[in-house]
C-alpha cells in the first residue's frame, strides 16, 4: 500500500458546496485509489484548506492517478473551487498495518518532520521500537516517508478531543514513552496540524 496526501486551497466558503463533488470524484470507477480520509484544518492554516488522504495499491496506480489529475481541466473534480493544490507520494513504515477507515477521534493530528540527511532509517527503527507502547494510550493512523520532495515522516494521529491529545502527549512523556529513541536527534523542521473529519471522511 502506497499513500498520497494532498492538499487543497479552494476559494473561501466553497468547502460545503465542494464536498459533494469531491466524494463523487473519489467514488468514481475511473478514479484510482480509495478515499482514506478528508479533513479540514482547524488550526495553521485554516482558509479554505482540505486535506486528503488516498491509500493505492502499487506505485503504477498511484502513477498513473497523479497523470490524469495533472492533466484533468476539473481536478478532484472540484476545479471551479479550486485555488491550488499539492499533492505528495508516501510510503508506510513497514511494521505498521494498512490504514484501515473507522471512528477513532474527533480531531486529527498531521505532524510532518523534516529529516537531517540520513535520519530516516535510525528515527524508523526508533519507531518501530516505541510504537507498540504508544498505541496503548491511543491508536496510531499511520506513520509514513516521503517518496519525493524533501526527506521527511508524516504521522496521522486520531485523539477523542484537543484536551485528551495534551493528556495523552503528557502521559507518554512522563512514562517515557514517547518520544522514540532517534527521534528527535534527526528532525531538521516540524510542523503540526489539528483538523476535523468532513462529512465525507470514512476515518472519523
Amino acid at each position: 500500500m502506497l499513500y498520497e496526501l494532498a492538499t487543497l486551497s479552494l476559494k473561501l466558503r466553497t468547502i460545503p458546496t465542494a464536498l459533494p463533488a469531491l466524494e463523487a470524484y473519489t467514488r468514481s470507477e475511473s478514479t484510482g485509489g480509495r478515499l482514506l480520509g478528508c479533513w479540514e484544518p482547524e488550526h495553521g492554516v485554516i482558509v479554505g484548506q482540505l486535506i486528503l488522504l488516498r491509500g493505492f495499491e502499487s506505485a503504477e496506480e498511484l502513477a498513473e492517478e497523479r497523470r490524469r489529475v495533472l492533466a484533468d481541466p476539473d481536478p478532484f473534480g472540484i476545479g471551479e473551487h479550486l485555488t491550488a493544490y499539492q499533492v505528495e507520494s508516501y510510503a508506510p513504515f513497514a511494521f505498521l498495518p494498512p490504514v484501515e477507515p473507522g471512528r477513532y477521534g474527533s480531531v486529527y493530528e498531521f505532524r510532518t518532520y523534516h529529516l537531517k540527511v540520513g535520519g530516516l532509517v535510525p528515527t524508523m527503527a526508533g519507531w518501530e521500537a516505541a510504537v507498540p507502547e504508544r498505541t496503548r494510550l491511543y491508536p496510531l493512523t499511520t506513520a509514513m516517508y516521503g517518496l519525493d520532495g524533501v526527506p521527511r515522516i508524516t504521522h496521522i494521529w486520531p485523539f477523542p478531543g484537543l484536551d485528551a491529545r495534551l493528556e495523552i502527549r503528557r502521559d507518554s512523556y512522563e512514562r517515557g514513552i514517547w518520544p522514540p529513541e532517534n527521534g528527535p536527534e534527526n528532525i531538521a523542521h516540524a510542523t503540526s496540524t489539528i483538523a476535523l473529519p468532513t462529512s465525507i471522511s470514512p476515518l472519523c
